[in-house]
């Protein structure tokens, strides 16, 4: 892997591809409904902000999935309906401020705290605060930082555990000098959604079309200068915030008393202070093979996989049946 990819993976964003790939003829890229996926979509109101969170299940323990920068809750669609399948759960994946369909008066402030501050607005509207269900954290790469900032604050109640996907502190610090650059290499429009997800998945930004055909269109919106497509955000303006949302990050993972599993992509991201904290002990931690940075789209099944014996591991969840482990053969129990 270059250094350059390595740096794009760590900061949460695509590695920059040199040649786009084939597609196969005649497969069907047009844009999948979040109806598919999601049993409801709810408008969260926060003052004058407007949060829009999807939602799926009834029953079970709840597993709040936060995204990465640049996507939306539909970057867990796959994933949702595959862990769904594995253990029965309840799904709440918000679009974060400045992303998606969400609407708020500052859409740039993506300041750590801010978005501190709407995740336990959005914690407090989705779930009763009268109830006893275990809450899990999941995010992905700045989701993944923010998840861990709202658990160590631990304004979340029940926490029982807590999902950290590819991110760590210390390749993400080093790799924030090339995001600009790789940012600017990007298309800036796209004639139609369509083709958007074809550059999607040519460019290796997903590996599944399926979960590009869902998420990919949520992450755009039509082009105000014109016709066309253009990018929901524009994440070179929230490059003031790029520091706050990784630095002292590894310690703060640490500190969180629930129990923690750390998802990665490749298997040289660990930085000194996880590595010591692993060789002690603190966390569980799993590589899922042949993804890109977004690993709950590159393989939900993998991932749901690992989650759901996560949360069996850890007792607040019991498999469903006819569901085994794809690595033993034989229902997961422990």
């Amino acid at each position: 892997m270059s250094a350059l990819n390595r740096q794009v993976l760590s900061k949460g964003l695509p590695p920059k591809i040199g040649t786009s790939k084939r597609l196969p003829p005649n497969r069907d890229l047009s844009p999948l409904e979040w109806s598919e996926f999601f049993d409801e979509k709810k408008c969260v109101r926060v003052g004058e902000d407007s949060f829009n969170v999807y939602l799926k299940g009834s029953a079970g323990p709840i597993f709040l999935v936060l995204h990465g920068g640049g996507y939306t809750g539909l970057t867990w669609a796959c994933f949702a309906e595959d862990l769904s399948r594995r253990i029965d759960c309840r799904i709440i994946a918000p679009d974060l401020r400045g992303h998606g369909e969400t609407q708020t008066a500052d859409d740039a402030n993506l300041s750590a705290q801010q978005q501190i501050n709407d995740i336990e607005e959005i914690v407090k509207q989705t779930i009763a605060q009268n109830e006893n269900s275990p809450v899990c954290l999941i995010g992905h790469s700045m989701g993944g930082a923010l998840a861990v900032r709202v658990a160590e604050r631990g304004n979340v109640p029940n926490l029982v555990g807590l999902v950290v996907i590819d991110v760590v502190e210390g390749s993400a610090m080093e790799a924030l000098s090339g995001m600009i650059t790789f940012l600017r290499s990007r298309p800036t429009t796209f004639p139609t959604t369509e083709k958007a997800i074809v550059w999607c998945l040519q460019s290796g930004t997903a590996k599944n079309y399926r979960a590009a055909r869902v998420s990919m269109p949520s992450q755009i919106r039509h082009s105000q200068e014109g016709s066309g497509m253009t990018w929901r955000i524009d994440l070179i303006q929230t490059q003031p915030h790029w520091r706050g949302w990784f630095e002292g990050l590894s310690s703060l993972f640490l500190s969180v008393s629930a129990p923690k599993l750390l998802v990665l992509a490749g298997v040289d991201r660990l930085d000194k202070d996880l590595t010591v904290g692993q060789m002690q002990g603190k966390f569980q931690t799993c590589v899922v093979p042949q993804v890109g940075h977004c690993v709950q789209e590159d393989s939900p099944d993998r991932l749901a996989d690992e989650v759901a014996k996560f949360a069996i591991r850890h007792k607040f969840a019991a498999h469903k049946p006819g569901w085994t482990d794809p690595i033993i053969g034989v229902p997961p129990c422990c």
